[in-house]
């Protein structure tokens, strides 16, 4: 039997991969500082603890794995990451994880790690006009992304690059571009804008309007978690090492994707624009690279994955209701 480590198992993605490592017949262990709060975790072993201990991420390392996937960050929405207010944390506490995930997986002899980078990284300079940005990879130098977040992960990336390299260590680094779904943080801060959208529409009376930060006119793609899943096992399983971006091509404005969510909830809904934290104009994922060097790129439309997002989200809001 195959096996598998997964770090970040009690977030989002985290735990949708376990699910699918899980039907694929991995032995799979999670690791997390807590469990998933919406869903019952598949691992077979569940580790909570701090990454951040390099004790600990060498106790969690303690047999052979045949894939690793190093998912654990401190990060969130727009709310939490351009603020400004947690930056020291951010930067500190993820290098810190991927520090100490890659010095135990090298010194246990581990080979095959996959790393989750971010659509963060990009400059912002390429990013200012919301109908053209530019996020093929290799625009990623001269670095300027617009978040302390983007720079440790752009750090984070060379890091496991240079294992790579010096060390044998099959590494692999992807790109994720707004990941979205069920049994994703949709409230308290963190949320990122489809679950944010998916809750206020649900929430609003018909009619009514919602708030959204800034004008509305941003640009983004968000990718659905199990296209996600799909390309992050292609990646880490294929002889290309990255960095390669994991998103969506089908871009939409901020006040685009409420509309959609209105239209799924039957509802109609106005938009309230006020200040707030909004990230750059213009992101869009370039797939002109995962499509040459794996065969493959994501293709299901926004539109499919919000209506299984938002009746998940729906639903929760009416189970806390009672």
């Amino acid at each position: 039997m195959k096996t598998a480590l997964v770090c970040g198992a009690g977030g989002f993605i985290g735990g949708h991969l376990v699910k699918r490592l899980k039907r694929e017949g991995f032995w799979v262990r999670g690791v997390d500082l807590k469990y998933n709060e919406h869903a019952e975790t598949e691992a077979d072993d569940f580790v909570i603890g701090d990454l951040r201990d390099q004790s600990f991420a060498r106790g969690i390392t303690d047999r052979q794995f045949d894939e690793v996937y190093q998912l654990a960050a401190d990060m969130g929405g727009a709310g939490y990451i351009f603020t400004g207010e947690n930056d020291a944390d951010i930067m500190h506490n993820s290098a810190t994880i991927n520090l100490n995930m890659l010095d135990a997986t090298y010194k246990r002899n581990i080979k095959r790690v996959f790393y989750s980078s971010s659509a963060c990284i990009y400059p912002e300079y390429n990013q200012e006009d919301p109908d053209n940005p530019n996020c093929a990879e290799a625009s990623a130098y001269p670095a300027a992304p617009d978040s302390e977040y983007g720079w440790e992960k752009l750090f984070s990336e060379r890091l496991y690059l240079t294992y790579g390299r010096n060390y044998g260590m099959q590494t692999r680094v992807a790109r994720y571009h707004n990941i979205f779904g069920p049994e994703g943080t949709w409230d308290g801060g963190k949320e990122k804008a489809p679950a944010a959208v998916c809750r206020k529409v649900a929430a609003a009376p018909n009619g009514t309007d919602i708030e959204i930060w800034g004008d509305g006119k941003q640009t983004r793609s968000f990718l659905y978690v199990d296209e996600c899943i799909e390309g992050t096992t292609r990646l880490l399983r294929s002889d290309f090492i990255g960095p390669v971006n994991i998103g969506s091509e089908e871009m939409v404005t901020i006040n685009q994707l409420v509309d959609i969510v209105a239209d799924i909830a039957g509802k109609d809904i106005g938009k309230n624009h006020i200040p707030g934290p909004t990230g750059v104009r213009g992101r869009n994922s370039d797939n002109a690279l995962i499509k040459s060097k794996l065969g493959w790129a994501p293709s299901q439309s926004l539109r499919a994955g919000l209506e299984k997002t938002y009746g998940w989200i729906d639903g929760q809001l009416r189970r806390n209701s009672r």
